[in-house]
């Protein structure tokens, strides 16, 4: 047996000790009469099977968060930081069962689960140190005499996560630790196919951590057994969904009303422009990995390649080459880059996307094939921005390039689509790539850099269909807590009447 073998063998018994929701500080099996199997989507193997809570147990975990609220609000930021220090700890002590399960459980790749821990690591830290912002008043200037004025910051509630599947424990440490460390309680549902790695693994954190029962909550369950109660459970004041755009609509359909507050990170159709000025063959490895990292599930990847006419026919030329060279099948060979997609349905979606582009004529440069749920790569080229394939998020391993006439009309171009989450432009006028980058209309742009890029000190979210809200160290701070003014007057004051 070799290690990573051995590895695979500790990995799924780990995972079998932590595969019940937990609620209230306690491991509960579901109590629906369903069960639920967690399955590698590269061989369909079974990871740990888990029996589904049921909408009473969801009701118990947010009365049990919003009682456990009251208490952890009143904690000191030396003991937020302690138990969220330890929950750091105890993650990366299990660093590589962790990376297994992000592999197993995603279909991601070694490179992407390492890429995922890591960022989720660094959100973990910076959570660390937001413990300070609450409680903590800033003085403001007032225009009456002898009043002093301070606002606060104060924890807002009970915060309702949900996470996709596609980067579950990065998409999961962005919510839950910045919450926690504002002296709020979190009632999570992680994606139910990747359910251990994007939940289970911090409940476990938190209990050696001893983090109070109650303030984290992380709930085994899919839509059938929940409903809307995670969107319309009276305890809740905030709602954190990473997702779909066709979701995030409806969550903020049913919650009209309800003044619930929240931040929605939603899909994405992002540009990557290349000016005719770029460096082609750096364009080119950009354009690879920004369009092929975890199979192209990531809601920030390259989804349009658009390329000025005077280097396209180089620029095609180069990435067809290099894409016909990249390594698919098992993830969890180190060689790989492109992995299985998450499940069948999945990968039934962006075969028929790729047949109908086929059948309206779209040209293929690389004719990329399915084995399962592993998809090989396409690449369309010559393709019309306004096409069905250039309008839609494809979230697989389709690429398309996009000529444009100019560098304006490749900027237009980036603009003509609902979705305006991330972009991105390849140019050696990084002062004019600026300038350009301020008309995208999108949440974020980078200049020679691809679209799907995360840190966490700076604001992350969409304009248009791509969502509401920001992640990131200060904006998470002011969407997790409610601003409070507190004025003292130090001099009597003489009142009209």
């Amino acid at each position: 047996m070799t290690n990573n073998q051995a590895l695979d063998v500790n990995c799924i018994e780990w995972a079998s000790k932590i595969n019940k929701s937990y609620i209230g500080g306690q491991w509960v099996e579901g109590g629906s009469a369903r069960t639920y199997s967690i399955k590698d989507p590269y061989d369909q193997s079974i990871i740990t099977s888990v029996e589904l809570a049921n909408i009473e147990q969801i009701k118990d975990a947010y009365q049990k968060a919003k009682a456990a609220q009251k208490e952890w609000a009143k904690s000191t930021p030396e003991q937020r930081r302690e138990v969220l220090t330890k929950a750091l700890h105890y993650l990366e002590k299990n660093k590589e069962y962790i990376l297994e399960l992000i592999t197993r459980e995603t279909g991601g790749t070694l490179l992407k689960a390492q890429i995922e821990f890591g960022f989720g690591v660094s959100d973990i830290k910076d959570s660390i140190n937001m413990v300070d912002e609450i409680y903590t008043p800033k003085h403001y200037t007032s225009s009456t005499p002898g009043k002093v004025s301070r606002v606060y910051r104060l924890p807002l509630g009970v915060i309702t996560s949900i996470t996709p599947f596609n980067f579950p424990f990065n998409m999961a440490t962005r919510t839950i630790f910045p919450a926690i460390a504002l002296g709020n309680s979190v009632v999570h549902k992680p994606d139910l196919q990747v359910g251990i790695v994007g939940g289970q693994v911090f409940a476990k954190a938190f209990e050696e951590a001893g983090l109070p029962a109650g303030v984290f909550n992380s709930i085994l369950t899919d839509l059938q057994e929940a409903g809307d109660e995670f969107l319309l459970n009276t305890n809740s004041s905030f709602i954190s969904f990473t997702g779909s755009t066709e979701v995030g609509k409806h969550i903020n359909k049913v919650t009209g009303g309800t003044l619930k507050q929240m931040a929605l990170e939603l899909g994405g159709n992002n540009p990557l422009v290349v000016l005719k000025d770029a460096d082609v063959e750096q364009a080119v490895k950009v354009a690879i990995f920004g369009k092929f990292l975890h199979s192209g599930q990531i809601c920030a990847i390259t989804n349009r390649i658009i390329v000025h006419k005077d280097i396209y026919d180089e620029f095609v030329t180069k990435y067809v080459e290099k894409v016909k060279g990249l390594t698919v099948g098992d993830p969890k060979d180190p060689k790989t880059i492109i992995g299985p997609v998450i499940n069948e349905k999945q990968a039934d979606k962006i075969m028929d996307l790729v047949n109908k582009a086929k059948e309206k004529g779209l040209k293929v440069a690389v004719e990329g094939d399915r084995t399962g749920n592993v998809i090989s790569p396409f690449v369309f080229v010559d393709v019309p921005n306004d096409s069905s394939l250039a309008s839609c998020e494809i979230f697989g391993p389709v690429a398309q390039i996009i000529p444009a006439e100019s560098d304006e009309e490749a900027i237009r171009f980036a603009n003509d689509t609902e979705y305006g989450l991330s972009s991105a432009i390849l140019t050696s006028d990084i002062e004019r790539g600026e300038r350009l980058a301020l008309e995208i209309e999108s949440g974020t742009t980078h200049i020679n850099d691809m679209p799907a890029v995360l840190e966490g000190n700076v604001p992350f979210g969409g304009v248009k269909q791509s969502g509401i809200g920001r992640f990131g160290y200060e904006w998470i701070v002011e969407e997790f807590t409610v601003a409070k003014w507190v004025s003292v007057q130090t001099s009597k004051l003489d009142y009209p009447f």
